[in-house]
Protein backbone atom coordinates (compact mmCIF):
# COMPACT_ATOMS: atom_id res chain seq x y z
CA UNK A 1 0.00 0.00 0.00
CA UNK A 2 1.73 3.18 -0.79
CA UNK A 3 1.59 6.33 1.36
CA UNK A 4 -1.16 7.99 -0.22
CA UNK A 5 -3.35 4.72 -0.20
CA UNK A 6 -2.64 4.99 3.20
CA UNK A 7 -3.48 8.33 4.43
CA UNK A 8 -7.11 7.72 2.34
CA UNK A 9 -7.58 4.89 4.01
CA UNK A 10 -6.61 6.73 7.62
CA UNK A 11 -8.79 9.33 6.48
CA UNK A 12 -11.90 7.24 5.74
CA UNK A 13 -11.83 5.51 9.74
CA UNK A 14 -11.39 8.48 11.15
CA UNK A 15 -14.64 9.98 9.50
CA UNK A 16 -16.16 6.46 9.86
CA UNK A 17 -15.13 7.12 13.59
CA UNK A 18 -16.32 10.93 14.05
CA UNK A 19 -19.85 9.81 12.48
CA UNK A 20 -20.89 6.64 14.69
CA UNK A 21 -19.18 8.88 17.84
CA UNK A 22 -22.30 12.20 16.61
CA UNK A 23 -24.52 9.27 16.81
CA UNK A 24 -23.70 8.33 19.88
CA UNK A 25 -23.39 11.07 21.76
CA UNK A 26 -26.59 12.52 19.86
CA UNK A 27 -28.19 9.73 20.99
CA UNK A 28 -30.88 9.47 23.92
CA UNK A 29 -29.62 7.36 26.75
CA UNK A 30 -32.52 5.24 27.29
CA UNK A 31 -32.37 4.46 23.64
CA UNK A 32 -28.23 3.54 23.89
CA UNK A 33 -29.03 2.03 27.26
CA UNK A 34 -31.58 0.02 25.51
CA UNK A 35 -29.29 -1.33 22.27
CA UNK A 36 -25.93 -1.37 24.18
CA UNK A 37 -26.05 -3.14 27.39
CA UNK A 38 -26.33 -6.98 25.17
CA UNK A 39 -22.48 -5.28 24.29
CA UNK A 40 -21.56 -4.53 27.26
CA UNK A 41 -22.81 -6.58 30.33
CA UNK A 42 -19.57 -8.35 31.25
CA UNK A 43 -17.18 -6.74 29.20
CA UNK A 44 -14.04 -6.65 30.87
CA UNK A 45 -12.02 -2.98 30.86
CA UNK A 46 -10.49 -0.72 32.62
CA UNK A 47 -10.89 3.33 33.05
CA UNK A 48 -9.29 5.39 31.57
CA UNK A 49 -11.15 8.37 32.89
CA UNK A 50 -14.21 7.51 35.03
CA UNK A 51 -17.52 9.23 33.62
CA UNK A 52 -17.31 12.54 34.94
CA UNK A 53 -19.79 15.79 34.15
CA UNK A 54 -17.75 19.37 33.31
CA UNK A 55 -18.28 22.11 30.41
CA UNK A 56 -17.46 22.52 27.21
CA UNK A 57 -17.07 25.70 25.17
CA UNK A 58 -19.55 26.12 22.19
CA UNK A 59 -18.23 28.06 19.24
CA UNK A 60 -20.76 29.78 16.79
CA UNK A 61 -20.42 31.65 13.77
CA UNK A 62 -21.86 34.89 13.05
CA UNK A 63 -24.43 33.74 9.54
CA UNK A 64 -23.34 30.52 9.74
CA UNK A 65 -20.57 31.31 7.61
CA UNK A 66 -19.02 34.31 9.29
CA UNK A 67 -16.50 34.96 11.85
CA UNK A 68 -15.82 32.37 15.30
CA UNK A 69 -17.28 33.41 18.48
CA UNK A 70 -17.87 31.92 21.84
CA UNK A 71 -21.30 31.21 22.08
CA UNK A 72 -21.57 29.89 25.76
CA UNK A 73 -20.80 26.93 27.66
CA UNK A 74 -22.41 23.29 27.74
CA UNK A 75 -22.69 20.60 30.06
CA UNK A 76 -21.14 17.33 29.37
CA UNK A 77 -20.54 13.66 30.24
CA UNK A 78 -17.99 11.96 29.20
CA UNK A 79 -15.59 8.72 29.72
CA UNK A 80 -12.52 6.52 28.40
CA UNK A 81 -11.77 3.06 28.76
CA UNK A 82 -9.58 0.71 27.44
CA UNK A 83 -10.38 -2.44 26.54
CA UNK A 84 -8.58 -6.09 27.69
CA UNK A 85 -6.61 -5.95 23.98
CA UNK A 86 -5.45 -2.30 24.53
CA UNK A 87 -8.57 -0.49 22.38
CA UNK A 88 -9.16 2.49 23.63
CA UNK A 89 -13.14 4.17 23.08
CA UNK A 90 -14.34 7.41 24.09
CA UNK A 91 -17.61 8.64 25.17
CA UNK A 92 -18.80 12.54 25.02
CA UNK A 93 -22.37 12.95 25.78
CA UNK A 94 -24.52 16.31 25.71
CA UNK A 95 -25.46 16.80 29.52
CA UNK A 96 -25.24 14.99 32.65
CA UNK A 97 -25.73 10.96 31.94
CA UNK A 98 -22.49 9.77 33.10
CA UNK A 99 -24.01 6.22 31.94
CA UNK A 100 -24.38 7.21 28.29
CA UNK A 101 -21.02 8.25 28.42
CA UNK A 102 -19.58 5.29 29.67
CA UNK A 103 -22.02 2.82 27.39
CA UNK A 104 -20.80 5.95 24.29
CA UNK A 105 -16.85 4.68 24.92
CA UNK A 106 -17.67 1.04 25.32
CA UNK A 107 -19.60 0.93 21.71
CA UNK A 108 -16.73 3.20 20.91
CA UNK A 109 -13.70 0.76 21.72
CA UNK A 110 -15.92 -2.24 20.43
CA UNK A 111 -16.76 -0.35 16.73
CA UNK A 112 -12.96 -0.60 16.26
CA UNK A 113 -12.98 -4.05 16.07
CA UNK A 114 -13.42 -5.89 12.64
CA UNK A 115 -15.13 -8.48 14.95
CA UNK A 116 -17.64 -6.75 16.13
CA UNK A 117 -17.71 -3.83 14.04
CA UNK A 118 -21.02 -5.21 11.47
CA UNK A 119 -22.94 -6.36 13.95
CA UNK A 120 -22.93 -3.43 16.34
CA UNK A 121 -23.40 -1.32 13.45
CA UNK A 122 -26.79 -3.57 12.55
CA UNK A 123 -27.82 -3.74 16.02
CA UNK A 124 -27.07 -0.11 17.70
CA UNK A 125 -25.23 2.86 15.68
CA UNK A 126 -28.39 2.36 12.02
CA UNK A 127 -31.42 2.10 14.96
CA UNK A 128 -29.55 5.26 16.67
CA UNK A 129 -29.64 7.08 13.29
CA UNK A 130 -32.90 6.21 12.41
CA UNK A 131 -34.25 7.43 15.72
CA UNK A 132 -32.96 10.11 15.64
CA UNK A 133 -33.67 11.02 11.91
CA UNK A 134 -37.33 10.18 12.84
CA UNK A 135 -37.08 12.73 15.84
CA UNK A 136 -35.81 15.62 13.24
CA UNK A 137 -38.35 14.91 10.59
CA UNK A 138 -41.07 14.85 13.62
CA UNK A 139 -39.37 18.35 14.35
CA UNK A 140 -39.60 19.28 11.02
CA UNK A 141 -43.04 18.79 10.41
CA UNK A 142 -44.34 20.41 13.63
CA UNK A 143 -42.07 23.54 12.72
CA UNK A 144 -43.60 23.37 9.23
CA UNK A 145 -47.35 23.37 10.53
CA UNK A 146 -46.63 26.57 12.03
CA UNK A 147 -45.41 28.46 8.98
CA UNK A 148 -46.76 31.61 8.09
CA UNK A 149 -47.14 32.75 4.61
CA UNK A 150 -46.95 36.79 4.28
CA UNK A 151 -48.19 38.64 1.18
CA UNK A 152 -49.19 41.97 -0.07
CA UNK A 153 -52.43 42.95 -1.37
CA UNK A 154 -52.65 45.32 -3.90
CA UNK A 155 -55.09 48.42 -2.56
CA UNK A 156 -55.66 49.88 -5.78
CA UNK A 157 -54.31 52.89 -4.95
CA UNK A 158 -51.99 54.55 -7.42
CA UNK A 159 -48.94 56.21 -6.00
CA UNK A 160 -47.90 58.49 -8.95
Amino acid sequence: MNSKTRIEAEQAAIAQRSDWLGILSRSIGSELEELAVPFAAGLAFEWLRVPDVGLVMVRGRAGGTGNVFNLGEMTVARASIRLADGTVGHGYVQGRDKRQAELAAIIDALLQHPDHYQEIMAKVIEPLRQRAEARRLAKSRKAAATKVEFFTMVRGEDPA
